[in-house]
């Protein structure tokens, strides 16, 4: 029943994690069809930046406490690649490039939640696989 247990929770974790890049992506969206100016897009999406971050970093060591040490691993080029982004000071989006790296910022997120939705599935065929082996 842990197992289960755990997979349920790195299935909230995952969805949490999606709905703070939808809402960056959907932020960026609106600054591209000019909805919102960039001052208030850029603090909109720095604003969820660090916990999406720390929500991450926390996915990953989770599977590792827990043993699932394939989901840790798949968890690790993405973490490694928020703390990249953290140490060289390039996490947050600065107002005054927002324009000219619109594009960038757009693939870099639609590739964290191809990332996430694949991890996300993962997930779900392990709830189901540990579901169905504690029931017979």
């Amino acid at each position: 029943m842990g197992d289960l247990f755990a997979w349920l929770v790195s299935f909230f974790v995952l969805i949490a994690l999606l709905v703070v890049v939808v809402y960056q992506l959907m932020c960026l969206a609106d600054l591209e069809f000019d909805y919102i100016n960039p001052y208030d897009s850029a603090s909109r999406i720095n604003r969820v930046i660090l916990p999406e971050f720390v929500t991450q970093g926390v996915l990953c060591c989770f599977f590792l406490v827990t043993g699932h040490w394939v989901m840790s691993l798949l968890c690790g080029p993405y973490l490694y690649y928020n703390v990249r982004l953290y140490t060289r000071r390039q996490h947050l989006v600065d107002v005054t490039e927002i324009f000219n790296l619109l594009n960038w910022e757009k693939k870099q997120r639609l590739f964290k939640l191809a990332y996430l939705i694949f991890l996300l599935f993962l997930s779900i065929f392990w709830m189901i696989m540990s579901a169905l082996d504690e029931h017979d």
